[in-house]
């Protein structure tokens, strides 16, 4: 069968699809990688081909325009959806955040010309299956063109599901005037173009593929397909001193592809994390770039700074990780069984945080308290105590009773023959 999968372009949303995009390729069947053109090079360099269709997006612009100082409606909600805040279930809350998912993340990452060409590619490759990262719903747009099967493909917990549905629920007791709703709005107006009227499978696929494990995974309706993940960190060569056990306790200090690209979720001085680790007996392999480097003008002696190691290859010699909290950086960590300090930076971090906390995995810092103190006294803690060391290792086999992505390919098979308008 034809397979496109698509995702904006953002490498951090794109580059958990890899191993199932050559799980399929490997199986036999014929698969493509359709995005903006700047995710060109990350496409091919995974080895994969690459579509580019349109313009280049303005989520970066648009998230830059947004305001975090609670004076626009709904925007601090975004920082933290975390089911288990009841306010996030809150009708002013739910109608805010379905604007903001609306204006900030699909509008501008689904520009009118990246919709366009990806439905001419389409109509002229004619694919089976489209695989789409839950922000990107270009590509169930594109799927429904054609008759296409299509289904989302989770990078992190599915809290857009969550919102989404919580947000049904309520609309439904609003009076007439109160009904609206942005998301359907926006794609109604896109799917107009094309003869198709807006359905909620245009926002949840025909089914989903879920990568988290099952004490993250959120139990949601509709048809869940669990996937093993398994890290794909891009282009990799394992360093020198890698090859080499380490002389001491090694702790990794990441924010990770989004931190890397601009993204300053931190809140605090990058130069305060570093001054929690200077007197910590431990070496710390810290991710920076030269942006990142310039905050810090004197890194302690027990500090590594490199500019890229792959975290696949780095996790498993180290003994703890201090990070943001972001899916692939928090799933990678996850797969090496690796104790985690997390200082959760937006949307699902804060879930997947308190998570692995409640499993006896990691620790959590909050953002407002993320003093060298605390940050120092945590990283001994995951150093000293045996019991996050079990967390993470049953957390890890949790993540290996999912079936891997070679496993999954024959049951999309079926599901595709089950959704698609012609078979294959």
């Amino acid at each position: 069968m034809r397979v496109i999968f698509t995702s904006f372009a953002l490498d951090a949303h794109f580059l958990g699809q890899v191993p199932l995009a050559w799980a399929l390729r490997s199986a036999g069947h014929e698969v493509r990688v359709a995005s903006q053109p700047s995710l060109t090079r990350t496409i091919t360099a995974a080895g994969l081909t690459a579509v580019p269709v349109g313009d280049d997006h303005a989520w970066h612009e648009a998230m830059a325009g947004a305001r975090g100082d609670g004076t626009e409606e709904g925007w601090d909600a975004m920082l933290d959806l975390d089911p288990a805040r009841p306010e996030v279930h809150h009708w002013e809350v739910l109608r805010a955040v379905q604007a903001q998912i609306t204006e900030r993340f699909l509008a501008p990452a689904n520009n009118d010309s990246m919709v366009g060409d990806l439905v001419s590619f389409a109509r002229s490759w004619r694919p089976d299956l489209v695989l789409w990262e839950p922000f990107t719903p270009a590509g169930a747009i594109a799927a429904e063109v054609v008759g296409a099967a299509h289904a989302r493909l989770l990078w992190g917990a599915d809290l857009f599901l969550d919102q989404r549905q919580a947000f049904l629920r309520e609309l439904e007791h609003r009076p007439a005037a109160q009904r609206d709703d942005p998301a359907a709005a926006w794609l109604g107006r896109l799917l107009d173009r094309y003869g198709l009227v807006f359905d909620e499978r245009m926002l949840r696929g025909q089914w989903t593929v879920d990568q988290m494990p099952a004490g993250i995974r959120l139990p949601l309706d509709g048809h869940t397909v669990p996937m093993r993940y398994l890290p794909y960190n891009g282009t990799a060569v394992v360093p020198d001193w890698l090859r080499e056990p380490p002389a001491r306790p090694r702790i990794c200090l990441t924010l990770g592809i989004t931190g890397r690209d601009g993204a300053d979720f931190l809140g605090v001085p990058l130069a305060r994390l570093f001054e929690a680790v200077a007197d910590l007996d431990a070496e710390i392999v810290a991710t920076l770039n030269a942006a990142q480097r310039e905050q810090i003008p004197n890194l302690p002696d027990n500090v590594r700074a490199v500019d890229f190691v792959p975290l696949h290859a780095l996790l498993p010699t180290c003994s703890a990780i201090a990070h943001h909290g972001g899916a692939g950086t928090w799933s990678t960590a996850c797969a090496s069984g690796v104790p985690q300090l997390v200082f959760p930076s937006v949307w699902d971090d804060f879930y997947r945080a308190r998570r692995t906390a409640e499993l006896g995995a990691g620790i959590v810092i909050q953002p407002k308290k993320l003093f060298s103190e605390a940050l120092r006294e945590s990283l001994r803690r995951l150093l000293d105590e045996p019991s996050f060391s079990d967390g993470a290792e049953r957390l890890r086999r949790d993540m290996l009773a999912d079936p891997a992505p070679s496993d999954v390919v024959p049951l999309l098979e079926k599901l595709t023959l089950e959704n698609q308008e012609s078979g294959w």
